[in-house]
C-alpha cells in the first residue's frame, strides 16, 4: 500500500522522466550523473547483489499481495516427464512409463482449483517453477477448472520460455534460485512433489529440512510415484544410520493419484496457517 506521505515529496517515475530531458552536456551524459535507481550498470555491479537480492524477494510478494493470493498449493516435478500423448518422444522407457504423472499433476491441480472457487480461487492457488513437463501439468490443470495459477520461472543458459498456462498476470522470472524457492513456500499450505531431477530433489529436501529445523510450519508434503521415490532414496537406511531420526519418516506421505493427494491434505493432522508456512517472515 503507499504511504500517504509519499505525496508530499516528487514522485520517483516524474524525475526519471525529467532527467531524459536534461541538455546534452559533458556533465549530464557521465554515468555518474544517471539517478541510482535508472542505470541498470551501476544496479548490476557485484556491490548490488544485496539491493537486488531485496527486488526479487519484494517484487513478486507485492505482485502477489495486489491480485490478492492468499495461499498456495505447491506444485514441485521434473521438467523432462511429458504428455502421455506425446511419450513416444521421450528419451528413455522410465520418463515414458513416468508420463502418467503428467496427467496426475493436471488433475490434482484441477481439482485443487476446483476447491478454490468459493474464495475467488485466490486460496490454494497452484503455483509451479512454471516450465514444461509436470510444472505445465499443474498450470494447465488450473486453467481447466477456470482458475488462476503462479509460474515462477527462473533464467537458465538454456533458452526457456514460462507455458502457455500460467496467468500472466503470476508469471515470475527468477535469477536467485534460494529467494525463488522462498516464494515457492511463503504461502504454501501443501506440497506435491512429483518424479523429477535435481531441481526437484534439491526443492523437495529443502521443504523438508525446513519442517524438521522447525524452520517451516508443518505442512502435508505428498510424494506421487512410492515406486519411484523409494528407488532413488534410501529412506531406512537413512533412518537406520541414524542421519535424521525415524519419526522424521512422517514429514511425508506417499500418494499415486490426485484424488489421494486430495484426501491426505484434508486428513493431515496439522493445523495449516492461511497466510503460508514460513513463520517469522
Amino acid at each position: 500500500m503507499k504511504d500517504d506521505r509519499s505525496r508530499i515529496f516528487r514522485d520517483a517515475q516524474e524525475d526519471r522522466e525529467s532527467s531524459h530531458t536534461t541538455p546534452d552536456t559533458p556533465q549530464t551524459s557521465a554515468s555518474a550523473y544517471r539517478l541510482a535507481f535508472d542505470d541498470l550498470e551501476f544496479l548490476l555491479r557485484d556491490e548490488l547483489r544485496p539491493v537486488r537480492l531485496q527486488l526479487e524477494l519484494l517484487k513478486p510478494e507485492l505482485l502477489m499481495s495486489e491480485y490478492g493470493v492468499e495461499s498456495t498449493i505447491v506444485l514441485f516435478g521434473g521438467a523432462r516427464i511429458p504428455e502421455p500423448a506425446n511419450k513416444d518422444s521421450a528419451k528413455t522407457e522410465t520418463l515414458a512409463d513416468l508420463s502418467k504423472y503428467y496427467d496426475e499433476a493436471r488433475e490434482f491441480a484441477r481439482l485443487v482449483t476446483l476447491r478454490s472457487k468459493t474464495n475467488d480461487h485466490l486460496e490454494d492457488v497452484i503455483v509451479t517453477g512454471g516450465g514444461p513437463g509436470v510444472m505445465e501439468a499443474g498450470n494447465r490443470g488450473a486453467q481447466d477448472a477456470g482458475g488462476v495459477s503462479i509460474g515462477l520461472n527462473i533464467v537458465l543458459p538454456h533458452e526457456q520460455a514460462p507455458n502457455t498456462y500460467v496467468t500472466p498476470e503470476l508469471c515470475f522470472n527468477f535469477h536467485y534460485f534460494g529467494i525463488r524457492k522462498m516464494h515457492f513456500l511463503m504461502r504454501a499450505r501443501a506440497v506435491a512433489v512429483f518424479p523429477g531431477g535435481f531441481g526437484t530433489l534439491d526443492e523437495l529436501f529443502e521443504s523438508l529440512t525446513l519442517i524438521q529445523t522447525g524452520r517451516m510450519e508443518r505442512v502435508p508434503i505428498l510424494l506421487f510415484g512410492a515406486e519411484f521415490w523409494n528407488r532413488i532414496v534410501n529412506w531406512d537406511a537413512l533412518a537406520d544410520a541414524g542421519t535424521i531420526s525415524r519419526d522424521d519418516l512422517e514429514l511425508f506421505r506417499f500418494v499415486e493419484t490426485a484424488e489421494e493427494a486430495i484426501s491426505e491434505i484434508d486428513a493431515w493432522p496439522h493445523p495449516r496457517t492461511k497466510r503460508g508456512a514460513i513463520p517469522g517472515r
